[in-house]
């Protein structure tokens, strides 16, 4: 999938799946449905209908193999969350990464190892910000 394609929106179902195919890289019906199982009730035909309708939106690729169905992810974990906060970013906060940022920190206390992250992120990204502005 083109990364200038848009992902549709996911359901959290929908995401509990991408997550179990993500970790697995390749999975079978019967195996996502078993490690949702593991978590919560659910039936068999729903994992079945929402694979179905992941495949649709473009989110899982399939293959035949037998009478077992082997899906894949279209695009990596890193990337598909790329994708998705960017536009919730564009979308919500008129692509102000900071206005996401102050929301995320408001009223929270954040650890002294928390903070020194975060402060490492910023300067990676002035850092790489700067370098692509120069010749």
């Amino acid at each position: 999938m083109d990364e200038s394609e848009p992902l549709a929106a996911l359901s959290v179902a929908q995401s509990e799946i991408m997550n179990v195919v993500w970790d697995r890289t390749e999975a079978t019906l019967g195996q996502v449905w078993a490690a949702l199982a593991e978590r919560r009730t659910v039936a068999r035909n729903t994992v079945q209908t929402q694979l179905t309708r992941l495949v649709e939106k473009g989110w899982l690729l399939h293959r035949a193999e037998g009478n077992a169905f082997y899906y894949r992810p279209s695009v990596p974990r890193g990337e598909a969350r790329s994708r998705v906060v960017r536009r919730f970013v564009d979308a919500v906060f008129g692509g102000s990464a900071e206005g996401l940022v102050m929301t995320l920190l408001d009223g929270r206390t954040l650890s002294r190892e928390e903070a020194d992250r975060i402060r490492a992120m910023i300067e990676r990204a002035e850092e790489s910000g700067s370098q692509e502005g120069q010749p």
